[in-house]
């Protein structure tokens, strides 16, 4: 159940796009409020049956897009000044000829007035937009990803509760839980405490959070230059700690499950049902080898895969501005009655490739790649895909001797 807002939610991260959004959802409310009609119709095309299933999911993801566009403040590459920018340019600045000015933060930006939602609309003139946005949207890439996998984990404990399985709550839920929040949990608290305390007065010495990872498994703590120097105090006494507690949980996951399991049979004679057969110490221990190893690695390489969010929103982005630039800006640079078939024309040409390309094809590939951290990174914490495979009842299927009564 918690899918249907997560899916709509990590598909709009990646097509965050007010516009773009604002199509998708009309679309798929079209489809609902037709949908007696189609249904009469009992349509054959595979395709649309395919889109008009998932009218409500299409509806849900064009929702979610609104907002993440809001956010990012971005519809149809153009952004939106609704609040009014904090940014002042200053005055002694201003001069005819002058293309561009270097706005100091320190010196031209309202502290105390923040852009209220979503991003500042100068971002959209600035020069450094890119840099901006990919620290950005990489940073939120990992945040989002890394709490969705903690709660996979925390989800796994309903499992164990209604199997019964108690001991992997001791042997694998909580050394799951301790590994992925003493290295990539404490990342994230690592990002928010870098946008707390270092601000334009302190840029020049702002953290790498990549070096910081890397130092602290290499137990390095270096004093100069400014931007290597730990964050906070005790920094390395708290990593050296979490860096421990993430090593003693990997042989945890690994030996004390089938180390108890093993003693536990002997001890009190436990003979195999009817139809399994005993499993002996190796078994159990390279099967709970192939579990930890699965999950330990499993854990850096699903954090990473989240930054497809990052270069997923980035590249619709890009595509939705190199649109504009490169169709629809030239039909505003004709007057006249030129200037009025020109963007008649060109508008209609722009807005195939907006829906062709943006819509439908990035669309599609922002499905996938959303369908895909579901399925892999976020399910494989809690999902075993054990169990009898579902076979609806058919009257058919079982006079053709398809399926048992």
């Amino acid at each position: 159940p918690y899918t249907i807002i997560t899916f709509p939610f990590i598909f709009a991260v990646m097509f965050g796009d007010c516009g773009h959004g604002l199509l998708m959802a009309l679309f798929a409310f079209w489809m609902i409020l037709k949908e007696r009609q189609f249904l009469a119709k009992k349509s054959d095309n595979e395709i649309w049956n395919t889109m008009f299933g998932g009218r409500y999911i299409i509806f849900l993801m064009g929702l979610f897009s609104i907002y993440t566009g809001l956010i990012y403040n971005d519809a149809f590459s153009k952004s939106i000044n609704i609040f009014g920018s904090p940014w002042k340019i200053p005055q002694e600045n201003i001069s005819h000829g002058v293309k561009s000015v270097i706005l100091n933060p320190v010196v031209s930006f309202n502290v105390s007035a923040p852009y209220p939602f979503g991003l500042d609309p100068i971002w959209q003139s600035a020069t450094n937009k890119i840099m901006f946005l990919n620290s950005y949207k990489m940073k939120v890439s990992i945040i989002l990803g890394v709490s969705q996998m903690l709660f996979g984990v925390m989800l796994s404990i309903w499992n164990h509760i209604h199997f019964r399985r108690y001991i992997n709550i001791i042997c694998e839920f909580i050394p799951q839980l301790l590994f992925l929040l003493s290295i990539f949990g404490y990342l994230v608290i690592l990002i928010i405490l870098k946008w707390f305390w270092f601000d334009a007065t302190r840029s020049s010495c702002a953290p790498s959070l990549l070096i910081a990872l890397i130092n602290m498994f290499l137990i390095t703590y270096p004093t100069e230059p400014c931007y290597l120097v730990s964050m906070y105090e005790a920094q390395k006494v708290v990593q050296i700690f979490l860096v421990g507690l993430a090593l003693v949980c990997i042989p945890w996951m690994l030996l004390i499950k089938p180390i108890f399991l093993h003693v536990g049979r002997h001890r009190y004679e436990v003979t195999p049902s009817e139809g399994h057969e005993e499993q002996g110490f190796g078994d159990l221990f390279i099967h709970q080898a192939i579990h930890t190893i699965e999950y330990c690695l499993g854990s850096i390489s699903h954090t990473a895969s989240y930054l497809r969010l990052w270069a997923l929103s980035l590249a619709h982005a890009q595509l939705s501005e190199v649109l504009w630039n490169m169709v629809m800006k030239n039909a505003f640079m004709l007057k006249g009655y030129a200037g009025c078939i020109s963007i008649y024309v060109v508008f209609a040409f722009w807005a195939a490739l907006t829906i062709g390309i943006l819509l439908v094809m990035e669309g599609l590939s922002a499905f996938l790649h959303a369908l895909r951290l579901h399925w892999v990174e976020f399910q494989s914490k809690f999902y075993d895909g054990q169990g009898y495979a579902f076979i609806p009842f058919s009257f058919k299927a079982i006079v053709e001797g398809q399926s048992e009564v």
